[in-house]
């Protein structure tokens, strides 16, 4: 068992195809063949199931490899970092999960201050909800992320966090609203008032939010970034709760509060093991605090 056969067996189970895997890889079909058929051999467990017609899949056993097999090529390039650290070099790539708001406020000024310090580095970025972000994270296909403080049920937890910025969320409706002259929003005058919800995160804030106020939230509609929730608060078909961060700009006749109570999400970074840290990932993590930890929003 090499390095070689474990970067193809991940990449295959990332990738879903021998083909594209040795294409990735830069191997010929036949040598992929033979290395996987070379490591069930070795290992004595069918790891990947072959099939013409459904493609390919991992067995029980494979998937649990998978992890391990991960969890093995990072800390072999943890290993080559730390060397390149010793002669003054700093290398690596970071494997970054991320979800939309981060991806566009956030996680653009840490890339742009580590690229100017250590070019060399390169990042891999993940975008996704926070659900996919967790299993990213427990299956060790990424390195470090940016999530929102939730409740992390139904998958079991195996990796670690770190508070990093706490942020207001104001609410955002059009002026014509019958509580529109309010420039703080009592959240019990948004009872039964069809919301407009953002998914991937914004979700557990607002159910928090309207609990503590003692309101009932009704769910108008589910969209997925901002820009649409913000045109459907234009056409006057709900009010939103948004995270002052995004609101760079609010259409015509559109306007944005805080609440009572306020309204707050938890930024956190999550890692799979802080202990088995890169050089690299710690160096992510470290920017990401000295740009906005221990800020609020407010």
């Amino acid at each position: 068992m090499n390095n070689s056969q474990l970067q193809l067996f991940i990449k295959i189970a990332e990738t879903g195809s021998f083909t594209r895997a040795g294409q990735e890889l830069n191997m010929t079909q036949p040598a992929v063949s033979r290395a996987i058929s070379s490591l069930e051999n070795e290992l004595d467990v069918t790891l990947i199931i072959r099939d013409r017609r459904n493609g390919i899949a991992l067995t029980d056993v494979g998937q649990r490899i998978l992890v391990i097999f991960r969890r093995i090529l990072q800390q072999y390039d943890k290993v080559q970092q730390v060397v390149a650290a010793e002669k003054g070099l700093e290398i690596g790539t970071i494997r970054v999960g991320s979800f939309p708001m981060s991806s566009a406020h956030l996680l653009p000024k840490i890339i742009r201050s580590i690229r100017d310090r250590y070019p060399q580095i390169q990042f891999e970025l993940h975008e996704g909800n926070i659900h996919e972000i967790q299993e990213w994270l427990n299956a060790r296909a990424i390195d470090v992320a940016l999530i929102i403080a939730t409740d992390k049920e139904p998958i079991d937890i195996a990796y670690e966090t770190l508070p990093l910025y706490n942020e207001e969320m104001l609410a955002v409706f059009r002026d014509d609203e019958p509580f529109a002259d309010q420039e703080v929003l009592p959240v019990r005058m948004l009872d039964q008032h069809p919301m407009i919800i953002c998914n991937g995160g914004y979700e557990v804030p607002i159910v928090d939010l309207f609990k503590r106020a003692g309101a009932e939230l009704q769910f108008g509609f589910v969209v997925h970034n901002v820009n649409t929730c913000l045109s459907m608060i234009e056409q006057g078909l709900g009010t939103a709760l948004l995270p002052a961060i995004s609101l760079s700009w609010l259409p015509p006749g559109v306007k944005a509060v805080p609440t009572n109570p306020k309204a707050y999400r938890n930024i956190e970074i999550a890692i799979p093991s802080l202990m088995e840290a890169s050089p690299a990932s710690r160096l992510f993590i470290e920017t990401a605090q000295q740009l906005f930890g221990h800020r609020s929003s407010d």
